[in-house]
Protein backbone atom coordinates (compact mmCIF):
# COMPACT_ATOMS: atom_id res chain seq x y z
CA UNK A 1 0.00 0.00 0.00
CA UNK A 2 1.20 3.25 -1.02
CA UNK A 3 2.02 5.87 1.68
CA UNK A 4 0.88 9.36 0.87
CA UNK A 5 2.33 12.37 2.46
CA UNK A 6 -0.25 15.43 2.54
CA UNK A 7 1.98 18.47 1.49
CA UNK A 8 -0.85 20.49 4.02
CA UNK A 9 0.77 19.15 7.03
CA UNK A 10 4.11 21.40 6.68
CA UNK A 11 2.05 24.41 6.99
CA UNK A 12 0.18 23.54 9.25
CA UNK A 13 0.85 20.61 11.54
CA UNK A 14 2.60 21.13 14.69
CA UNK A 15 4.71 19.10 17.01
CA UNK A 16 6.45 19.50 20.33
CA UNK A 17 4.43 22.81 21.12
CA UNK A 18 5.96 24.24 17.52
CA UNK A 19 4.62 24.73 14.20
CA UNK A 20 6.31 21.60 11.89
CA UNK A 21 8.03 24.80 10.24
CA UNK A 22 9.90 25.37 13.47
CA UNK A 23 11.64 22.32 12.87
CA UNK A 24 11.85 22.34 8.48
CA UNK A 25 13.83 25.54 8.60
CA UNK A 26 16.34 24.41 11.51
CA UNK A 27 16.76 20.73 9.03
CA UNK A 28 15.66 18.69 12.44
CA UNK A 29 15.36 15.59 10.88
CA UNK A 30 15.02 13.81 13.66
CA UNK A 31 11.22 16.12 14.62
CA UNK A 32 10.39 15.34 11.17
CA UNK A 33 10.36 11.85 11.13
CA UNK A 34 9.02 11.33 14.52
CA UNK A 35 6.12 13.82 13.53
CA UNK A 36 5.40 11.64 10.49
CA UNK A 37 5.64 8.42 12.77
CA UNK A 38 2.84 10.15 15.30
CA UNK A 39 0.82 10.39 12.04
CA UNK A 40 0.76 6.75 11.95
CA UNK A 41 3.61 6.52 9.05
CA UNK A 42 6.23 3.67 9.37
CA UNK A 43 9.57 4.23 9.41
CA UNK A 44 9.74 1.38 6.28
CA UNK A 45 7.54 3.79 4.94
CA UNK A 46 9.68 7.16 5.63
CA UNK A 47 12.61 5.48 4.80
CA UNK A 48 11.27 4.11 1.18
CA UNK A 49 10.37 7.62 0.40
CA UNK A 50 13.14 9.17 0.86
CA UNK A 51 15.81 6.48 -0.04
CA UNK A 52 17.14 4.75 3.13
CA UNK A 53 17.19 1.94 5.20
CA UNK A 54 13.82 1.20 7.78
CA UNK A 55 16.78 1.12 10.62
CA UNK A 56 18.07 4.35 10.20
CA UNK A 57 15.13 5.91 9.91
CA UNK A 58 14.34 4.88 12.71
CA UNK A 59 17.94 5.39 14.78
CA UNK A 60 17.15 8.98 12.65
CA UNK A 61 13.75 9.69 14.40
CA UNK A 62 15.67 8.89 17.94
CA UNK A 63 18.61 10.75 17.22
CA UNK A 64 20.57 8.24 17.25
CA UNK A 65 22.01 9.30 14.07
CA UNK A 66 22.13 12.87 12.48
CA UNK A 67 21.68 14.00 8.81
CA UNK A 68 24.14 16.87 7.71
CA UNK A 69 24.84 15.66 3.70
CA UNK A 70 23.27 18.12 1.27
CA UNK A 71 22.09 15.22 -0.56
CA UNK A 72 20.32 13.32 1.85
CA UNK A 73 18.33 16.76 2.61
CA UNK A 74 17.33 16.73 -0.76
CA UNK A 75 16.24 13.72 -1.02
CA UNK A 76 14.03 14.22 2.49
CA UNK A 77 12.60 16.90 1.12
CA UNK A 78 11.54 15.69 -2.39
CA UNK A 79 10.55 12.49 -0.87
CA UNK A 80 7.88 13.99 1.67
CA UNK A 81 6.78 16.83 -0.72
CA UNK A 82 8.65 19.56 1.73
CA UNK A 83 9.10 22.75 -0.42
CA UNK A 84 12.82 23.11 -0.57
CA UNK A 85 13.24 26.72 0.43
CA UNK A 86 11.96 26.20 3.67
CA UNK A 87 14.66 23.85 4.48
CA UNK A 88 17.13 26.31 2.83
CA UNK A 89 18.00 24.29 0.06
CA UNK A 90 16.40 26.51 -2.53
CA UNK A 91 13.74 27.13 -4.82
CA UNK A 92 12.33 23.29 -6.00
CA UNK A 93 12.93 22.64 -9.53
CA UNK A 94 10.18 20.35 -9.95
CA UNK A 95 7.79 22.65 -8.95
CA UNK A 96 4.48 22.54 -11.03
CA UNK A 97 4.94 26.21 -11.91
CA UNK A 98 7.99 25.93 -13.41
CA UNK A 99 6.05 24.17 -15.60
CA UNK A 100 4.38 27.14 -17.43
CA UNK A 101 5.61 28.35 -20.44
CA UNK A 102 5.55 32.08 -19.04
CA UNK A 103 7.74 31.05 -16.30
CA UNK A 104 10.93 32.48 -16.22
CA UNK A 105 12.85 30.10 -15.13
CA UNK A 106 11.02 27.64 -18.10
CA UNK A 107 12.30 30.32 -20.93
CA UNK A 108 15.72 30.30 -19.30
CA UNK A 109 15.81 26.43 -19.64
CA UNK A 110 14.79 26.61 -23.51
CA UNK A 111 17.25 29.29 -23.43
CA UNK A 112 20.07 27.19 -21.75
CA UNK A 113 19.49 24.46 -23.93
CA UNK A 114 19.59 26.24 -27.49
CA UNK A 115 22.84 27.78 -26.18
CA UNK A 116 24.47 24.58 -25.40
CA UNK A 117 23.54 22.93 -29.20
CA UNK A 118 24.39 26.27 -30.95
CA UNK A 119 28.13 26.06 -29.31
CA UNK A 120 27.96 22.49 -30.28
CA UNK A 121 27.51 23.13 -33.88
CA UNK A 122 28.19 30.29 -38.30
CA UNK A 123 29.09 35.37 -40.52
CA UNK A 124 29.33 38.43 -37.92
CA UNK A 125 30.56 41.98 -38.75
CA UNK A 126 33.85 43.09 -36.64
CA UNK A 127 31.42 46.42 -35.57
CA UNK A 128 28.54 43.73 -33.92
CA UNK A 129 30.78 41.81 -32.58
CA UNK A 130 32.47 44.74 -30.84
CA UNK A 131 28.90 45.79 -29.71
CA UNK A 132 28.31 42.32 -28.02
CA UNK A 133 31.32 42.60 -26.05
CA UNK A 134 30.77 46.10 -25.25
CA UNK A 135 27.61 45.25 -23.95
CA UNK A 136 28.79 41.94 -22.18
CA UNK A 137 30.79 44.03 -20.42
CA UNK A 138 28.33 46.40 -19.41
CA UNK A 139 26.34 43.65 -17.98
CA UNK A 140 29.67 42.38 -15.80
CA UNK A 141 29.99 45.86 -14.57
CA UNK A 142 26.48 46.36 -13.09
CA UNK A 143 25.49 43.14 -12.11
CA UNK A 144 26.92 42.72 -8.34
CA UNK A 145 24.35 46.60 -7.73
CA UNK A 146 21.13 44.66 -9.95
CA UNK A 147 18.73 42.40 -8.40
CA UNK A 148 19.37 39.05 -9.63
CA UNK A 149 15.66 39.12 -11.94
CA UNK A 150 16.60 42.55 -13.31
CA UNK A 151 19.65 40.57 -13.85
CA UNK A 152 18.16 37.59 -15.87
CA UNK A 153 16.01 39.90 -18.03
CA UNK A 154 18.58 42.43 -19.02
CA UNK A 155 21.05 39.53 -20.27
CA UNK A 156 18.40 37.64 -22.40
CA UNK A 157 18.45 40.05 -25.82
CA UNK A 158 22.58 39.71 -25.72
CA UNK A 159 21.87 36.13 -25.15
CA UNK A 160 19.72 35.48 -28.24
CA UNK A 161 21.66 37.36 -30.06
CA UNK A 162 24.96 35.32 -29.51
CA UNK A 163 22.63 32.23 -30.12
CA UNK A 164 21.46 33.18 -33.41
CA UNK A 165 24.74 34.23 -34.40
CA UNK A 166 26.44 31.03 -32.88
CA UNK A 167 24.20 28.72 -34.78
CA UNK A 168 26.08 29.75 -37.83
CA UNK A 169 29.39 28.34 -37.44
CA UNK A 170 31.65 31.60 -37.55
CA UNK A 171 35.50 31.25 -38.48
CA UNK A 172 37.41 30.39 -35.17
CA UNK A 173 38.98 33.28 -34.34
CA UNK A 174 35.52 35.28 -34.30
CA UNK A 175 33.41 31.96 -32.57
CA UNK A 176 36.39 31.83 -29.96
CA UNK A 177 35.36 35.39 -29.28
CA UNK A 178 31.71 34.66 -29.63
CA UNK A 179 31.70 32.18 -27.07
CA UNK A 180 33.46 34.19 -25.01
CA UNK A 181 30.42 36.37 -24.51
CA UNK A 182 28.44 33.42 -24.05
CA UNK A 183 30.69 31.97 -21.24
CA UNK A 184 30.31 35.47 -19.37
CA UNK A 185 26.95 35.94 -20.06
CA UNK A 186 25.80 31.99 -18.75
CA UNK A 187 28.21 32.64 -15.75
CA UNK A 188 26.21 35.73 -14.78
CA UNK A 189 22.77 34.54 -15.28
CA UNK A 190 24.25 31.31 -13.28
CA UNK A 191 24.98 33.78 -10.37
CA UNK A 192 21.25 35.60 -10.60
CA UNK A 193 20.11 32.44 -10.31
CA UNK A 194 22.26 31.31 -7.06
CA UNK A 195 21.20 34.33 -5.85
CA UNK A 196 17.33 33.94 -5.81
CA UNK A 197 17.91 30.04 -4.48
CA UNK A 198 17.19 28.37 -8.38
CA UNK A 199 20.37 25.80 -7.56
CA UNK A 200 19.60 23.59 -10.26
CA UNK A 201 19.25 25.66 -13.24
CA UNK A 202 22.07 27.60 -12.00
CA UNK A 203 24.05 24.64 -12.02
CA UNK A 204 23.12 23.98 -15.89
CA UNK A 205 24.24 27.47 -16.50
CA UNK A 206 27.19 27.27 -15.35
CA UNK A 207 27.78 23.74 -16.81
CA UNK A 208 26.70 25.84 -20.28
CA UNK A 209 29.29 28.88 -19.36
CA UNK A 210 32.00 26.05 -18.98
CA UNK A 211 31.36 24.50 -22.72
CA UNK A 212 31.35 27.86 -23.69
CA UNK A 213 34.79 29.35 -21.85
CA UNK A 214 36.63 25.94 -23.19
CA UNK A 215 35.14 26.84 -26.85
CA UNK A 216 36.66 30.02 -26.61
CA UNK A 217 40.19 28.61 -25.86
CA UNK A 218 40.61 31.53 -23.43
CA UNK A 219 42.38 29.59 -20.31
CA UNK A 220 41.65 33.13 -17.82
CA UNK A 221 37.99 32.49 -18.70
CA UNK A 222 37.76 29.01 -17.46
CA UNK A 223 39.46 29.58 -14.49
CA UNK A 224 36.85 32.61 -14.20
CA UNK A 225 34.38 30.30 -14.86
CA UNK A 226 35.09 27.46 -12.65
CA UNK A 227 35.83 29.56 -9.95
CA UNK A 228 32.27 31.39 -10.17
CA UNK A 229 30.40 27.42 -9.55
CA UNK A 230 32.20 26.25 -6.42
CA UNK A 231 30.56 29.21 -4.76
CA UNK A 232 26.87 27.40 -5.92
CA UNK A 233 27.77 24.20 -3.41
CA UNK A 234 29.65 26.64 -0.87
CA UNK A 235 26.33 28.25 -0.40
CA UNK A 236 23.58 25.83 -1.45
CA UNK A 237 25.11 22.27 -1.16
CA UNK A 238 28.49 20.40 0.55
CA UNK A 239 31.48 22.84 0.94
CA UNK A 240 33.32 19.58 0.03
CA UNK A 241 32.39 20.30 -3.71
CA UNK A 242 33.80 23.50 -3.39
CA UNK A 243 37.02 22.37 -2.55
CA UNK A 244 37.15 20.43 -5.33
CA UNK A 245 36.07 23.05 -7.56
CA UNK A 246 38.28 25.52 -6.63
CA UNK A 247 41.49 23.65 -6.62
CA UNK A 248 40.75 22.68 -10.00
CA UNK A 249 40.49 26.14 -10.97
CA UNK A 250 43.79 27.14 -9.61
CA UNK A 251 45.09 24.30 -10.73
CA UNK A 252 44.34 25.56 -14.52
CA UNK A 253 46.03 29.09 -13.71
CA UNK A 254 49.12 28.69 -15.39
CA UNK A 255 49.27 32.40 -14.97
CA UNK A 256 47.73 33.23 -11.44
CA UNK A 257 44.79 36.29 -12.52
CA UNK A 258 42.12 37.52 -9.57
CA UNK A 259 39.89 34.36 -10.85
CA UNK A 260 42.98 32.14 -9.16
CA UNK A 261 43.02 34.56 -5.95
CA UNK A 262 38.90 33.99 -5.62
CA UNK A 263 39.42 30.06 -6.06
CA UNK A 264 42.05 29.62 -3.63
CA UNK A 265 40.39 31.93 -0.70
CA UNK A 266 37.18 30.03 -1.83
CA UNK A 267 39.18 27.50 -0.85
CA UNK A 268 39.80 28.86 2.27
CA UNK A 269 36.24 29.53 3.62
CA UNK A 270 35.31 26.03 2.64
CA UNK A 271 38.00 24.51 4.42
CA UNK A 272 37.13 26.19 7.33
CA UNK A 273 33.28 24.88 7.05
CA UNK A 274 34.25 21.54 7.27
CA UNK A 275 36.50 22.18 9.82
CA UNK A 276 39.35 21.63 8.39
CA UNK A 277 40.88 24.99 10.37
CA UNK A 278 44.95 23.96 9.56
CA UNK A 279 44.37 23.59 6.00
CA UNK A 280 42.40 27.11 6.12
CA UNK A 281 45.07 28.71 7.59
CA UNK A 282 47.35 27.30 4.60
CA UNK A 283 44.93 28.33 1.65
CA UNK A 284 44.36 31.55 3.77
CA UNK A 285 48.49 32.19 3.80
CA UNK A 286 48.13 30.68 -0.25
CA UNK A 287 45.25 32.95 -1.04
CA UNK A 288 47.25 36.26 0.25
CA UNK A 289 50.58 35.24 -1.42
CA UNK A 290 48.20 35.07 -5.27
CA UNK A 291 46.73 38.37 -4.40
CA UNK A 292 50.49 39.77 -3.84
CA UNK A 293 51.37 38.86 -7.32
CA UNK A 294 48.75 39.70 -9.47
CA UNK A 295 47.71 43.02 -10.65
CA UNK A 296 44.33 43.42 -9.17
CA UNK A 297 41.87 45.53 -10.39
CA UNK A 298 40.46 48.16 -7.95
CA UNK A 299 36.97 47.72 -9.34
CA UNK A 300 33.28 47.09 -8.38
CA UNK A 301 32.26 44.45 -11.24
CA UNK A 302 31.57 41.02 -11.52
CA UNK A 303 34.20 38.65 -11.56
CA UNK A 304 37.21 41.15 -10.02
CA UNK A 305 38.25 40.24 -6.63
CA UNK A 306 40.08 43.41 -4.69
CA UNK A 307 41.38 43.76 -2.12
CA UNK A 308 38.20 44.23 -0.12
CA UNK A 309 36.33 40.63 -1.42
CA UNK A 310 39.51 39.23 -0.45
CA UNK A 311 39.13 40.44 3.17
CA UNK A 312 35.43 39.42 2.96
CA UNK A 313 36.17 35.73 1.85
CA UNK A 314 39.12 35.18 4.23
CA UNK A 315 36.81 36.71 6.94
CA UNK A 316 34.47 33.67 6.76
CA UNK A 317 37.18 31.24 6.77
CA UNK A 318 38.40 33.15 10.02
CA UNK A 319 34.76 33.04 11.30
CA UNK A 320 34.53 29.39 10.39
CA UNK A 321 37.74 28.58 11.97
CA UNK A 322 36.53 29.91 15.16
CA UNK A 323 39.56 32.51 15.31
CA UNK A 324 36.92 35.37 16.04
CA UNK A 325 38.80 37.73 16.93
CA UNK A 326 40.90 37.65 13.34
CA UNK A 327 37.36 37.59 11.65
CA UNK A 328 36.06 40.53 13.46
CA UNK A 329 39.06 42.81 12.18
CA UNK A 330 38.77 41.33 8.87
CA UNK A 331 34.90 41.77 8.94
CA UNK A 332 35.86 45.60 10.43
CA UNK A 333 38.16 46.34 7.68
CA UNK A 334 36.30 45.02 4.82
CA UNK A 335 33.09 46.52 5.70
CA UNK A 336 35.53 50.01 6.14
CA UNK A 337 36.24 49.33 1.84
CA UNK A 338 32.65 48.35 1.29
CA UNK A 339 31.19 51.89 2.78
CA UNK A 340 33.59 53.65 1.08
CA UNK A 341 32.33 52.48 -2.54
CA UNK A 342 29.07 54.05 -3.89
CA UNK A 343 28.05 50.59 -5.69
CA UNK A 344 25.29 48.74 -4.20
CA UNK A 345 26.64 44.55 -3.23
CA UNK A 346 24.89 42.23 -1.04
CA UNK A 347 28.41 40.81 0.17
CA UNK A 348 28.42 43.49 3.06
CA UNK A 349 25.33 41.58 4.47
CA UNK A 350 27.06 38.45 3.66
CA UNK A 351 30.05 39.92 5.88
CA UNK A 352 27.64 41.10 8.50
CA UNK A 353 25.95 37.10 8.29
CA UNK A 354 29.35 35.70 9.20
CA UNK A 355 29.88 38.35 12.14
CA UNK A 356 26.39 37.34 13.40
CA UNK A 357 27.76 33.39 13.21
CA UNK A 358 30.51 34.45 15.35
CA UNK A 359 28.08 36.37 17.70
CA UNK A 360 26.34 33.68 18.09
CA UNK A 361 28.74 31.03 18.61
CA UNK A 362 30.04 33.42 21.65
CA UNK A 363 27.14 32.99 23.33
CA UNK A 364 25.56 36.58 22.57
CA UNK A 365 22.27 35.67 20.30
CA UNK A 366 20.38 39.15 20.86
CA UNK A 367 23.23 40.88 19.28
CA UNK A 368 23.80 37.86 16.78
CA UNK A 369 19.81 38.86 16.00
CA UNK A 370 19.83 42.40 15.68
CA UNK A 371 23.03 42.61 13.55
CA UNK A 372 22.05 40.43 11.08
CA UNK A 373 18.15 41.60 11.14
CA UNK A 374 19.85 45.43 9.98
CA UNK A 375 21.88 43.68 7.25
CA UNK A 376 18.95 42.39 5.70
CA UNK A 377 16.76 45.04 6.15
CA UNK A 378 19.48 47.57 4.65
CA UNK A 379 19.29 45.92 1.24
CA UNK A 380 16.08 46.73 -1.13
CA UNK A 381 13.71 44.55 -1.01
CA UNK A 382 14.67 43.02 -4.61
CA UNK A 383 17.95 42.15 -3.16
CA UNK A 384 16.67 39.87 0.26
CA UNK A 385 16.96 36.82 -1.99
CA UNK A 386 17.45 33.38 -1.14
CA UNK A 387 21.24 33.44 -0.90
CA UNK A 388 20.90 35.98 1.80
CA UNK A 389 17.98 34.35 3.66
CA UNK A 390 19.75 31.25 3.79
CA UNK A 391 22.68 32.43 5.34
CA UNK A 392 20.16 34.37 8.11
CA UNK A 393 19.10 31.10 8.37
CA UNK A 394 21.94 29.64 9.61
CA UNK A 395 22.43 32.34 12.25
CA UNK A 396 19.56 31.24 13.49
CA UNK A 397 20.48 27.62 13.98
CA UNK A 398 23.89 28.55 15.14
CA UNK A 399 22.16 30.04 18.28
CA UNK A 400 21.19 26.75 20.80
CA UNK A 401 17.85 25.94 21.15
CA UNK A 402 17.55 27.23 24.93
CA UNK A 403 18.40 30.42 23.84
CA UNK A 404 15.86 31.43 20.65
CA UNK A 405 14.00 33.85 22.34
CA UNK A 406 13.11 37.35 22.16
CA UNK A 407 15.36 39.10 19.19
CA UNK A 408 16.00 35.68 17.57
CA UNK A 409 12.51 34.60 17.68
CA UNK A 410 11.74 37.89 16.37
CA UNK A 411 14.23 37.81 13.86
CA UNK A 412 12.86 34.16 12.89
CA UNK A 413 9.91 35.27 12.03
CA UNK A 414 11.15 38.57 10.12
CA UNK A 415 13.09 36.05 8.10
CA UNK A 416 9.94 33.92 7.06
CA UNK A 417 7.70 37.21 6.19
CA UNK A 418 11.18 38.36 3.56
CA UNK A 419 11.27 34.55 2.40
CA UNK A 420 6.88 35.44 1.73
CA UNK A 421 7.97 38.66 0.41
CA UNK A 422 10.75 37.06 -1.76
CA UNK A 423 8.55 34.03 -3.59
CA UNK A 424 6.11 37.09 -4.38
CA UNK A 425 8.39 38.85 -6.25
CA UNK A 426 9.97 35.97 -7.72
CA UNK A 427 6.53 35.11 -8.96
CA UNK A 428 6.09 38.87 -10.70
CA UNK A 429 9.15 39.39 -12.00
CA UNK A 430 8.97 39.04 -16.17
CA UNK A 431 9.91 35.91 -17.72
CA UNK A 432 12.73 35.91 -20.52
CA UNK A 433 11.48 35.55 -24.31
CA UNK A 434 13.98 32.99 -26.02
Amino acid sequence: MRVEIDPRWWASGTWDGHPIRYFLERRDVTAIFRFLHARGISYGAIGGLVGISPNRAAEIAKNVRQVTAYEVLERIAVGLQIPRAVMGLGCDPAAADRQQPDHPASALTVLRTQLDEALAASTVSARQLELIEDSTHEHVRAHPSTPPSVTLNRIAVDCTEVLTLSRRRQPASIQARLSGAAALLATLCADALMRLGETTDARLWYRTALVAADDSAQPRLGVLVRAQAAMLPYYFGDPKQTIALTGRAVALSATPCSSTVLAAAGCARALARTGAAEAARTAIRRARELFDEVEVVDSDAAFEFPIKRLLFYLSGAAAWSGDVVAAYRLQDDALKLYRDSSAMSIDPALILMDRSMCLARDHRPAEAASVAREAVAALPEAQRTEIVLTRAHDVIAAVPADQRSGPVTEFDDYIRECRRQARTLAGGHAGLDP
